[in-house]
């Protein structure tokens, strides 16, 4: 589609705005969102929308979230009241691109912050800016520190050894001081008339690792569980790349798009701070390869670590202190790691793969 200008004094349209909407968490939001909220959703994505998700858009936008003047031409149209801000370049690619990931991730979401705090001066009322952030913000020196600490709140060992670790914890950071200090020695804010003070709604929702039924895991540092599950009902062999007694938090991906929506729909006085732990469960490697096997007996699973990789996972939390998500605005586990391979994964990872002979 064209972008336009809008034209002095035309009134804009109220919309919400997804960036990085092709993934899987964009899929959730966007047909959650679409069903549930009257104002048009926006989305941007870096490849063409599926059919199905531009159906349930208002505009669909191909769009880089470094493109400062591009994204101010695609929402010239509207009055944008709540962003989600999933674009980012992930684990993975980022330790082999951290330029790149840290122009994407850092650099971005700058972008995305600022229009929401010039919406929010332009019409007197915050914008509600919801940030997925990771576990890979924290960093344990050793294993022993790991073990010791159990689960960890959300200001305990934030420490990251990687890039996507560091910009996420960076991009918190900022998202706390659009919401609360921003421009704050602007003439405006010394006067008695702060007009930048609140006009940023940030919320950061902390995830863990995400196990999902629908999409075939990219080689992320946290997708040994789902990579195991999938090769499995494939019938194919999988050699993990973490030690059996690798331990760090999971949930599935539908509980990660109900508590994205949750925290974004929660009284802004009701939450005490600004980012928030969750997940659902904390197995070892090895407890999951038992899981897969008791469900595919014939799996093929043996165990060779990556020490690349297996340094960023002994790095990351064994479990997450999720008590302040829970007293602010009462998010709950959905599962069981029995649960969501009872319930979720294995009938729907089965269906998939039987349709798809």
């Amino acid at each position: 589609m064209r972008m336009e200008q809008s034209t002095l004094g035309q009134r804009r349209k109220p919309a919400l705005f997804i960036t990085g909407a092709g993934g899987e968490v964009g899929h959730g939001l966007i047909t959650s969102l679409s069903s549930n909220n009257s104002v048009d959703i926006v989305a941007s994505d870096l490849r063409d929308l599926d059919e199905d998700l531009r159906s349930q858009c208002a505009e669909t936008y191909l769009a880089d979230v470094c493109d400062r003047d591009a994204l101010d031409r695609l929402l010239s149209m509207y009055q944008v009241k709540e962003i989600y801000h999933l674009a980012a370049v992930l684990s993975t690619r980022a330790e082999l691109a951290p330029e790149v990931a840290h122009q994407v991730n850092v650099n971005g979401t700058v972008n995305i912050l600022q229009i929401a705090a010039e919406q929010g001066r332009m019409y007197g009322e915050p914008v509600k800016v919801v940030f997925p952030s990771s576990i890979a913000v924290y960093g344990f020196s050793s294993l022993a520190q790991k073990t010791e600490a159990g689960a960890v709140s959300e200001y305990e060992y934030c420490k990251p050894r990687t890039m996507y670790g560091c910009n996420k914890l960076y991009c918190e950071h900022l998202g706390r001081y659009y919401a609360h200090s921003y421009r704050q020695l602007a003439q405006d804010s010394v006067q008695g008339t702060d007009k930048n003070r609140g006009v940023v709604d940030f919320r950061c929702v902390r995830y863990p690792g995400l196990i999902s039924a629908e999409t075939i895991p990219t080689g992320g540092t946290s997708d040994f569980v789902p990579e195991m599950v999938h090769a499995a009902a494939r019938g194919e062999a999988y050699t993990c790349f973490v030690r059996e007694d690798s331990r760090i938090p999971f949930m599935t991906m539908p509980e990660a798009i109900d508590a994205t929506l949750k925290l974004a729909a929660a009284p802004r006085n009701s939450l005490s701070q600004i980012v928030y732990n969750i997940a659902s469960f904390s197995p070892s490697a090895g407890e999951v390869a038992e899981l897969v096997k008791k469900y595919f007996p014939g799996a093929d699973i043996t165990f060779e670590p990556d020490e690349r990789r297996q340094v960023i996972v002994d790095s990351w939390p064994e479990a997450l202190d999720c008590s302040v998500a829970e007293n602010d605005w009462g998010f709950k586990p959905s599962y069981t790691l029995e649960q969501a391979f009872e319930e979720y994964l294995v009938p729907k990872i089965i269906k998939q793969y039987e349709s798809a002979t």
